[in-house]
């Protein structure tokens, strides 16, 4: 008599959903994923992944969820770690973790901060705590300088008034800093996200593969542009 096929078990099929994910898209790309090839990697059935993530959206969603929490952690390690009156180098200590995370995680940072998946729009009010968190650190400092007069914006160019309610829908769950705090750090985070998605792709050259240098650079240039002597 011919036994039925068992599935393999998992002692946690949630998280191992996930991580099989991230393997595949490390391979396979963000936009190849599917339940039913991960489902075929797990060796269970589909019903039994649909369980957990009734379609590929929410799969993607969960992952982009962790990968903000797991960015965010990082963030606010590197500046706690650092005495909370030296503000300098609490902001230098954010901007090199930010590129030591994603160096680490480059899956992870290029589905959050990458090319977006086709036919996929992430759910704001799902993402937005992770997210809204994952700069939190870094709002922090920039305005903990702003109190003590010490962060040089007074030229910054003001956030248009159609964008005022996205930046307040964010002081709910990344803290209520000013609104130029939380300006300069965006374009604080879009010069450093050049430099790093560029080093991942490995399209730095003439400074070579190694973006550390160009990096540091950078760094330094952020420091003297917004921080006051």
């Amino acid at each position: 008599m011919v036994r039925p096929k068992r599935t393999k078990q998992h002692p946690n099929l949630q998280e191992a959903i996930k991580e099989t994910a991230w393997e595949w898209i490390a391979q396979h790309g963000a936009p190849a994923l599917s339940l039913r090839a991960i489902a075929r990697e797990l060796k269970i059935t589909a019903p039994a992944i649909y369980n957990y993530f009734p379609n590929r959206d929410a799969l993607v969603t969960a992952l982009i969820i962790d990968a903000y929490t797991s960015f965010g952690d990082s963030q606010i390690a590197a500046r706690d770690a650092v005495p909370a009156d030296n503000l300098t180098g609490r902001l230098m200590a954010i901007g090199l973790a930010y590129r030591n995370w994603a160096l680490t995680h480059p899956q992870r940072y290029q589905l959050i901060f990458g090319t977006p998946i086709p036919g996929y729009e992430a759910p704001l009010m799902e993402v937005l705590p992770s997210a809204a968190r994952s700069l939190s650190a870094l709002v922090s400092v920039l305005d903990a300088l702003r109190v003590v007069s010490k962060l040089n914006a007074e030229e910054f160019p003001a956030v248009k008034k159609e964008f005022k309610t996205s930046f307040e829908m964010w002081k709910t769950y990344g803290g209520n800093y000013d609104i130029l705090s939380l300006s300069v750090a965006v374009l604080i985070w879009a010069r450093v996200h050049g430099i790093v998605s560029l080093e991942i792709a490995g399209n730095l050259p003439p400074f070579g593969t190694d973006g550390n240098g160009l990096y540091t650079y950078e760094m330094a240039a952020i420091e003297k542009q917004f921080i006051k002597e």
